[in-house]
């Protein structure tokens, strides 16, 4: 049974099975839901319920051989051995998991919890990033993690230019503080807060970007393999905005004008082992974010921006590609947040006329299609274009 819980990161921070999500994450919970169905297991179930949910299924099913079905939380009650796969885990799931009547030996422990916790931390990446560049002279980025505000305060001194602090538990371009010039006053409060509550700050210098892409890999008891390559885009302020969706050898071709094909595989095998080595009791995927950037020297790779411990879009777009996609067929995979009333809707009913979907042997060739229910009310979407 597959669960889209979008608000995990916020939650695995937060750690209290009592922890309550903003309003625009359990919205964002609310309106995706049946997200899951696109990168599902094979005649597997998604807890989604409502008719609307159900409509949408019903529908697509007419037009790409989707094998998923959708039950209401309230029946993983009826499945006790039948396991359970969100997201991501955070102790607030488990809790409401619980709640419904799910069998809750088939759910992690506060232990087992608390290890994924420990695991998510910036610190991994910021240490893999310093083993890597000892391995690779290629390889570009620098990042740091400080416990003490004092001396991250003189390092942003130290240095020209601009800087990204991270907290080290948050979600995928959030948790993010941008020193654009001097430390203000509110940043250093903001530093000193992170430190208190998440026991430091992870600090980097803001790099000449020209591409972001990422190594998805799937763990599980130490046994690592890759699972493919994810093109995504990012806003300025660092929020993923959408995948690119191609095939791994052309994602490779892209990268490649930019980095060696050989250095690509190295730096994959060179992941394999040490998340082999440092996550050993994790179980799931695990997307490695990167980035292509200039410098005086030339391209680089800046190859452990963070890791996600985590189900993400990259591995979402990588399975839709190669489950619905027509060979040889491009296009993108969006999410987003549309900020005016009935927009989503009007956008998505003119997607549908102006690029109407078209569908071979159970294949996308090309057009627009919706992912997820699109109502006046609805503010989240997430959609695939293919042209």
């Amino acid at each position: 049974m597959y669960l889209f819980n979008p608000d995990h990161d916020l939650a695995l921070a937060n750690f209290s099975p009592n922890y309550t999500p903003p309003a625009s994450a359990a919205q964002m919970v609310e309106e995706l839901a049946v997200l899951p169905v696109w990168y599902d297991g094979e005649d597997a179930e998604v807890i989604a319920g409502g008719e609307l949910n159900r409509l949408f299924l019903d529908a697509v099913k007419k037009v790409l051989p989707v094998q998923a079905s959708l039950i209401p939380f309230s029946g993983v009650a009826l499945y006790p051995p039948r396991k359970i796969i969100p997201w991501g885990w955070n102790p607030a799931l488990r809790r409401k998991l619980i709640s419904y009547g799910a069998y809750e030996k088939a759910l992690p422990s506060p232990e087992e919890l608390a290890r994924l916790r420990g695991y998510s931390n910036r610190l991994h990446a910021v240490e893999i990033l310093c083993e890597l560049q000892a391995e690779e002279e290629r390889f570009c980025g620098e990042s740091h993690f400080f416990t003490n505000a004092e001396e991250l305060y003189a390092w942003l001194q130290s240095i020209s230019g601009n800087k990204v602090l991270k907290m080290p538990l948050s979600g995928s371009g959030k948790g993010l503080m941008w020193i654009l010039g001097e430390i203000t006053g509110k940043q250093r409060d903001w530093c000193r807060r992170v430190i208190r509550e998440q026991g430091g700050v992870a600090a980097e210098p803001v790099l000449t970007k020209i591409r972001d892409f990422a190594m998805e890999f799937y763990l599980h008891e130490g046994e690592v393999r890759f699972a493919g390559y994810s093109m995504f885009n990012a806003a300025a302020s660092g929020a993923y905005t959408g995948n690119e969706l191609l095939s791994d050898a052309r994602i490779e071709e892209k990268l490649c004008k930019y980095a060696p094909k050989g250095l690509l595989h190295r730096l994959r095998i060179l992941l394999e082992e040490k998340l082999s080595r440092r996550f050993p009791f994790y179980s799931g995927y695990a997307g490695v974010d990167m980035m292509i950037c200039e410098t005086a020297g030339g391209y680089c790779i800046q190859p452990c921006v963070e890791i996600n411990m985590r189900m993400n879009m990259g591995m979402a777009a990588r399975i839709f590609y190669e489950r619905y996609m027509h060979d040889g067929a491009e296009g993108k995979f969006v999410v987003d947040y549309c900020k005016k009333p009935e927009s989503a809707l009007s956008f998505h009913e003119k997607m549908q006329r102006e690029l109407p979907l078209t569908v071979e042997n159970g294949k996308i060739l090309s057009g627009y299609l919706s992912l997820t229910p699109v109502t006046k009310t609805t503010r989240y979407i997430a959609y695939v274009v293919v042209l």
